[in-house]
């Protein structure tokens, strides 16, 4: 029953952030024509994620993010059947959120943001894209272990903060670069709606490495040695 309810929180929690976050770039679109731009963009995305992350840490550890389960999996705080069904539960929510959009908003405006999919601008190729995202994420993983894993953070209570305006920031630079994924299931849900997976692959590969490395690097270097001092 407990895993039922874990899984359930990571579906809701990647609705929320992925709900916002298309909602507010197809928003921008004719003929809704919020006037939203890449501030209100990074906004969305990072407020939903620090609510969601709030909500949701006690119940599941508010992943939202397959790379973020991943990189939890290879530091072994997560088994691997958990996993899989924490990823699973969150291209469900990725997916549910991308269908409310594509229902609510005008056809026009849905085709002309490709449903919010985050994709690399014309001038971008596919090593530019791969460094980008690798990157963004490797930074966001970072918040993760720095404010939701490690204790010496505990006092601060920072963790849905942090995270939430690591992936602000991450858009408000690169978002015009690679549309700023980071996560997996951001980029699946908007794409299987809307049947567009060019260069999907790509946006798996990279976070998942990003998030790797992130996990890796702080579980053996920053935080088990300094915590064993």
């Amino acid at each position: 029953m407990y895993t039922f309810k874990q899984l359930i929180a990571e579906a809701i929690g990647t609705f929320f952030l992925c709900f916002a976050g298309i909602g507010v770039i197809v928003s921008t679109q004719e003929p809704v024509n919020s006037g939203a731009g890449l501030v209100a963009i990074a906004l969305a995305h990072g407020l939903a994620l620090s609510i969601a992350v709030s909500i949701f840490a006690g119940i599941s550890g508010g992943h939202i993010n397959p790379a973020v389960t991943i990189g939890f999996l290879t530091t072994g705080r997560i088994s691997p059947p958990l996993a899989a069904m924490y990823v699973a539960a969150q291209l469900v929510g990725a997916t549910v959120a991308a269908a409310a959009c594509n229902f609510i908003f005008p056809e026009e405006a849905v085709n002309a943001a490709r449903l919010g999919i985050p994709l690399p601008a014309e001038w971008v190729n596919v090593p530019v894209l791969l460094v980008t995202e690798f990157i963004l994420t490797f930074l966001l993983m970072t918040a993760v272990f720095g404010t939701a894993v490690d204790e010496r953070a505990a006092p601060m209570k920072l963790g849905g903060f942090a995270i939430g305006l690591t992936v602000a920031f991450d858009i408000l630079c690169a978002g015009p670069v690679t549309g700023a994924s980071m996560n997996p299931a951001r980029s699946f849900g908007p794409a299987f709606i809307h049947n567009h997976f060019d260069f999907h692959l790509w946006y798996w590969v990279a976070p998942v490495a990003g998030a790797v490395a992130a996990a890796l690097l702080y579980h053996h270097v920053l935080l088990e040695k300094e915590s064993n001092e």
